[in-house]
């Protein structure tokens, strides 16, 4: 177990994972957010040569800027091109991130770190984990979460996650549940209701941080 414990968050698309990983970032745990390395890769001169060779420049915003929506149309839809851009953009967000946890790591004021990582699992990620966190919400407030704020519909939802290893699998694996059913500031639902529903989230993130923390520091005593 590392001194400084990584802690990855695992849950359905729209489960509220980010909202969980901000949450954990106010008791002032380093999140990093492997959608923002990704984005950052993107920019990278020779990702977008690479992927222009392969898809064109249908792929690219009238900006230059890569259009995500198009690519996830392509490897959604074709395992085999999802590998390739997996294998693309992987290494160059490993490096990336262990950049960040190399900075930080003797930082006393960081207690673990947290990855946000949409696909911990497939990746294999959770192997590298002290402990993984899986954000349950059921499939009717995802859908609705998702519908609000990204404008998916629930033929989107079930492509995406047909891909990735079935929610009952991955909440097997994980170490910890944080429960996210209730309306955390997701949604349109009056404020009084959103505010109740994040400090309910709050509380079980500060829970999970304090029995995380408590078994590393024991662990270290063996």
């Amino acid at each position: 177990m590392n001194p400084k414990p990584i802690i990855g968050i695992a849950g359905g698309i729209g489960s509220g994972k980010s909202t969980v990983a901000r949450l954990f970032a106010e008791l002032g745990c380093l999140v990093i957010s492997s959608d923002d390395q990704v984005r950052d890769a993107y920019e990278q001169p020779d990702v977008k040569e690479t992927l222009t060779h392969w898809w064109g420049k249908s792929i690219f915003r009238d900006d230059g800027a890569i259009n995500r929506r198009a690519i996830a149309e392509k490897i959604f839809a074709d395992p085999d091109e999802r590998k390739r851009l997996e294998g693309l953009l992987h290494p160059r967000v490993k490096q990336m991130r262990d950049a960040v946890m190399s900075g930080k790591k003797d930082d006393a004021r960081v207690p673990a770190f947290i990855w946000d990582t949409p696909l911990l699992f497939e990746t294999g990620l959770n192997v590298e984990c002290d402990a993984v966190v899986f954000v349950d919400a059921p499939t009717d407030i995802r859908n609705s979460r998702l519908r609000s704020n990204r404008g998916w519909g629930e033929s989107e939802l079930l492509l995406r996650e047909k891909s990735q290893l079935p929610l009952d699998k991955k909440r097997q694996m994980s170490e910890y549940v944080i429960s996210n059913a209730a309306d955390a500031g997701e949604t349109s639902e009056p404020n009084a209701v959103k505010s109740a529903g994040l400090e309910e989230l709050r509380g079980q993130v500060r829970d999970v941080l304090s029995r995380i923390l408590e078994r590393t520091a024991s662990r270290l005593f063996e």
